[in-house]
């Protein structure tokens, strides 16, 4: 006798009971994709580089777990897992440069249960049933392209444009010479969704005058452009293609990836503040003779050791509350005042680069907090133990460029802030004195200041009279406090 085959169900089991009285459970697995995206590591940071993967596909994660390592201008950071599972899928590779908020990977995860007993031997009568099946969708992702999309122009310059934004340039006829035109809003000036679309709006209601000559000739470079990004790195535009030769006896050193990012950000600051550096000089004697003082009582009691940094941090917060406008930045032609005071300290690493990390609402910490957060960060920094919120949220800099001997240094400013101080080596010299019997010449420890600032929004007035209000503060320091 024959019998009729049952349907196969979602999993290969048939769709039938095989016998009425057997008792057969089926295979039920749930499961749940979850996106890891690429983590907010400030408001000033709007990407970041992929270092190291410590996860490959296929590899289970837990909770928490260290999945990759990335880095920022300024500081390196480890992204944890958000949910425990098994690495599904990575989207990006090494060195690749992913904007914030972008997935990056993704992982499966889910649970499955199995209890299948063995089934009983069929018998000639079948009965078909309709067992409640459960609804498995399996949902398709395209590769995302890590990639930059860089779109040549004829006159021999440069802008990036997202696959988006091109697409929509190809779809509605703007040439290359309408897109290069487009002023953008994005970051570093690039073209946004937004801009594009404003400008194909104004162009259909006239306001744009559009060359039709170009239109077509553009749409298949667009379109040839797109697939190129997509599927092969842009290649990588120098200012100066001849290759340099060297004579005598050279070394050439490749910068490592945080002197570049370093090296980018005080050009960028260059170009976009015009600097100012005001300088004065303090007699910090009774600073230096307070210290002496107590350094090894504060240690022994406080369990760390107190610098002049700290001291330095509570003189400018002071001043900063006299002067709100030195604790500002500038969007377009909007003044942002910060009513946060968040000093960041230029810390030197090990490898010569220099980091700054930030001293969150320093006004509210007392002498003993402003030491111990000084000092934690600097350890941090050294030992690369910084995390990537450590270093964000500056607004304002302070930098000591007397802990490597030099007198006076003129520091760039380091955006979006607009202004640093900088603090030279403290050196006895003689000085006139003056006091209620007459002056006299006495040997004093004495420290020059400089400080530069933004002169679009700071003028000299303000910028001098800050940094000799600080110098007072610092000359007034009373030597009988306690800390």
């Amino acid at each position: 006798m024959k019998y009729k085959s049952a349907p196969l169900g979602p999993f290969g089991a048939t769709q039938g009971t095989a016998n009425r009285n057997s008792k057969v459970e089926y295979k039920k697995i749930f499961m749940a994709i979850v996106d890891l995206v690429m983590p907010k590591l400030g408001e000033s940071i709007m990407e970041a580089t992929i270092l190291k993967w410590h996860k490959q596909p296929g590899d289970s994660v837990q909770m928490d777990e260290t999945v990759l390592e990335i880095a920022t201008d300024k500081v390196d950071s480890e992204v944890p897992s958000t949910a425990a599972g098994v690495l599904a899928e990575i989207l990006f590779n090494v060195n690749d440069v992913v904007p914030i908020g972008t997935v990056i990977a993704r992982i499966k995860t889910g649970a499955a249960e199995t209890t299948t007993p063995a089934p009983q031997p069929l018998t000639p009568k079948v009965e078909i049933r309709e067992p409640k099946t459960e609804m498995i969708t399996e949902v398709f992702h395209s590769p995302v392209s890590s990639t930059s999309y860089q779109l040549q122009t004829t006159n021999g310059t440069s802008r990036f444009y997202s696959p988006l934004v091109l697409n929509i340039a190809a779809s509605e006829g703007v040439s290359m010479t309408e897109l290069e035109n487009i002023p953008g809003t994005g970051n570093e000036g690039r073209v946004t969704k937004k801009d594009i679309l404003q400008f194909v709006s104004d162009r259909r209601a006239g306001r744009v005058h559009s060359p039709q000559s170009t239109v077509q000739s553009f749409q298949p470079a667009v379109r040839e452009q797109m697939i190129r990004t997509v599927n092969e790195p842009a290649p990588q535009t120098t200012a100066n293609t001849q290759l340099t030769t060297y004579t005598g006896n050279v070394e050439i050193i490749e910068m490592d990836r945080m002197r570049k990012l370093i090296a980018d950000h005080m050009v960028r600051s260059k170009q976009t503040s015009p600097h100012v550096t005001s300088f004065t000089e303090a007699d910090v004697t009774n600073m230096v003779m307070w210290r002496n003082k107590v350094k090894k009582e504060f240690e022994k009691r406080e369990g760390t050791k107190i610098t002049f940094t700290p001291l330095f941090i509570e003189a400018i917060v002071r001043c900063i509350k006299k002067f709100p406008l030195i604790n500002c930045s500038l969007d377009g032609d909007k003044i942002i005042i910060k009513k946060d005071i968040n000093i960041g300290m230029a810390t030197a690493l090990p490898s010569g680069n220099l980091i700054v990390p930030v001293i969150k609402n320093a006004d509210q910490l007392n002498l003993v907090g402003l030491t111990k957060q000084v000092n934690m960060l600097a350890d941090n920094a050294r030992n690369g133990k910084l995390k990537a919120d450590d270093t964000t949220g500056g607004t304002f800099t302070l930098t000591n460029v007397g802990s490597f001997g030099s007198l006076m240094g003129t520091p760039i400013i380091n955006q979006p802030q607009v202004a640093i101080l900088a603090v030279g080596a403290i050196k006895k010299r003689p000085v006139v004195v003056e006091t209620p019997a007459g002056d006299s010449i006495a040997i004093r420890h004495m420290m020059y200041l400089s400080m530069s600032y933004d002169h679009r929004i700071v003028d000299g007035s303000l910028g001098a009279t800050f940094l000799t209000a600080v110098a007072k503060e610092l000359e007034n320091f009373n030597g009988d406090r306690e800390y």
